[in-house]
């Protein structure tokens, strides 16, 4: 009984920073001033945030990790198969590269 106690924990815990992370990357889309290119028309960070949180709506039961978020919506266009990108800076990428990147800059600073 002790055993499923801990996994539940274990389990909540990981739930939970799997929520801080995935509110992190949203709120740095929406707050970046960066330009989102989704399939082939500019977005703002605001735009681009609204639309991932509703495709995250949509996709929340199949998502297990923060990088499964970043997969299934932040990755690409599901009607067109289209990458999404982002300009930052004068500098062009693909989202989910970006966002990886920023995953990794938060976890490194948070205990």
């Amino acid at each position: 009984m002790v055993l499923f106690a801990g996994i539940v924990f274990y389990s909540s815990a990981l739930r939970a920073d799997m929520g801080s992370e995935i509110d992190h990357l949203l709120n740095y889309i929406e707050t970046s001033g960066c330009t989102f290119i989704r399939n082939g028309k500019s977005h703002s960070g605001r735009d681009a945030g609204e639309h991932i949180r509703k495709k995250y709506s949509y996709t929340k039961r199949r998502v297990k990790t923060t990088e499964d978020f970043i997969r299934y919506n932040a990755t690409e266009s599901s009607l067109s198969g289209r990458p999404y990108e982002v300009i930052c800076d004068g500098t062009e990428k693909a989202t989910a590269k970006w966002l990886v990147e920023e995953l990794t800059r938060f976890r490194k600073k948070t205990p």
